[in-house]
This record gives C-alpha cells, structure tokens and sequence, in this order.
C-alpha cells in the first residue's frame, strides 16, 4: 500500500509499506515513515521520514523493518495507522556481502558513535578516522535482523487546512526490561534541508547545525530554501529534542529531530507544521 496525501500544491506527503529494492544509501533496507515529495522529487535521500520510532537497547539502536498501514480520509482530515515492526540492526559487511559479526567490533563502534554525539570537538577527526577504515578495508553498511523484535504503533493525522502534522506514538508493548531508551525520528534530506532556526532566535546553516545537539528552544526548524519549504516542531513535556543534520557521500544525508523518551513512556504525541515559505 502507498498513501499519498497533498499538503499545498506540488507538496505531498507519502508512505509505502515496501521498502525499496534499489537506493543509493544503506537506509533503504529500513522501513520509512512520512516523507516529503516536492512535484515528484523525493526529498527524503536516506533520511527515515516523519514520525518513526526507533529503539535503544543499551548503545545499539533498532529499526523498523516492516510496517501495517490503515489509512482514512474524511476531508480535510487524513488518519492513518501504521503499526511498525521494529527488528533491524546496523551491521558492517566485507567485501561479498560477509557481514562482521564480532561483537567488540560494534561495541568499540557505537561507543565511537556515542563520543561524537556528547563531543562535537571530536566529531571531525573521528569522521575522518572512520571513512579512511571504510575505504581501507571495504566496508558498507547493512542492515541485518537483530533477534530482537517490537510492535510500536504511530497515528499520523494530517489536517490540510492547517498544514498539521499530529504524531501519536502507542509503546504500551514494549519490553521495559531491554529497552534502555525510545527515540522519535522526523528527518528529510540533508542536502535540500540545510537551513536551521528556532525561537531562541538561532540560525545555522550546513555543518554549523551538528549531528545531534539537544534544543532548548521553544520551537525548532529545518527549511529547504531551493523549495521554500519548512517543517517545525515544539519542544514537549517529558521529552529530551535533538537537532541533527549529517552529510557524509553515499552513505549518510539527513537533517531533523528526535525525540528522546523514557523507556517507561507508554504514550506520547506532538505536532510537525509544515510551511510553504514566501
């Protein structure tokens, strides 16, 4: 099933529950949520779209591999549910397809992941440091099913008079005893969505916004000036929100939020608002 749904003209927001066969960027394996289709251009690259929850069982992440939708449109209201299987990991695979399967290996890489994110100073040397080990022995990324698997349902409802995006997550089933943390992703490309500001009255641009620094502002932004358009979201009570963008060849392009829940949240919601800019 593929739902598409106009939100101003040539803008419309869309998801499919089959991922795709073929794509430039490693993430295609992973199932997507909203994304963003500017006059038939996705504007996603290798971003997870709107509203997609992931997993943190300690310092690994877990990815939807598959989604149920349902969708119904009573004007100028869409709903639609989607019910996300969460059970892929990131793996790193040789040349041949052979995955790497030792353990330090990825404890030694999501530590690495985890420094970047808490020491901006160190972000570029370790960047650096990981493309030429990338290229030295040919590694890719891949995602593999972990042996791990959760149901987390989202509800989309769009208002198109509004330009409102309501997110509501249900995480009443999740294993509490596994799940050290819930994150809800909202990306877009990074090559389109390169512009940032929020209420605070900040303003970055490209490099400038980081790859994962906490807003504290009220309201927060990411514009795409070449198709004027915006997406914002507000900062909610009992929720951590993190800015993002990154930018790395073929392998890394997305700009956006997540939210960073409790593992003991069991509901949560927020609004993205989508602007056509002047």
């Amino acid at each position: 099933m593929k739902i598409e749904i106009p939100v101003f003209q040539g803008l419309v927001l869309a998801i499919s529950d089959r991922t795709k066969e073929r794509s430039d960027y490693p993430t295609s394996r992973l199932q997507k949520g909203l994304l963003m289709v500017s006059d038939g251009q996705e504007l996603a690259e290798e971003a997870v779209g709107f509203g997609v929850p992931l997993l943190k069982l300690g310092l690994e992440a877990v990815f939807p591999g598959s989604v149920d939708l349902t969708a119904v449109r009573n004007d100028p209201t869409w709903k639609i549910v989607a019910v996300y299987n969460l059970n892929l990991v990131e793996k790193i695979a040789r040349p041949g397809a052979v995955i790497v399967g030792n353990r330090l290996f990825y404890t030694a890489r999501d530590s690495l992941a985890a420094l970047m994110r808490r020491f901006p100073p160190a972000r570029g040397f370790l960047t650096g440091l990981s493309n030429r080990l990338r290229e030295m022995f040919g590694w890719e990324t891949t995602y593999e099913d972990s042996g791990f698997s959760a149901w987390v349902g989202m509800t989309y409802t769009f208002d198109v008079q509004t330009g409102g995006l309501k997110v509501e997550a249900d995480l009443t089933g999740l294993p509490r005893d596994r799940v050290s943390e819930v994150i809800i992703m909202n990306e877009q490309g990074a090559q389109f969505f390169d512009e940032y500001w929020d209420s605070s009255g900040a303003s970055l641009s490209g490099e400038e916004i980081g790859c994962w620094e906490e807003v504290t502002a009220d309201e927060a932004s990411f514009a795409d000036a070449a198709h004027r358009i915006a997406f914002t979201v507000p900062r909610v009570a009992g929720a951590r929100l993190f800015r993002g963008r990154e930018l790395v060849g073929s392998r890394l392009a997305w700009s956006g939020f997540g939210y960073s829940l409790h593992r003991k949240t069991r509901g949560f919601s927020f609004t993205v608002r989508i602007d056509k800019l002047p």
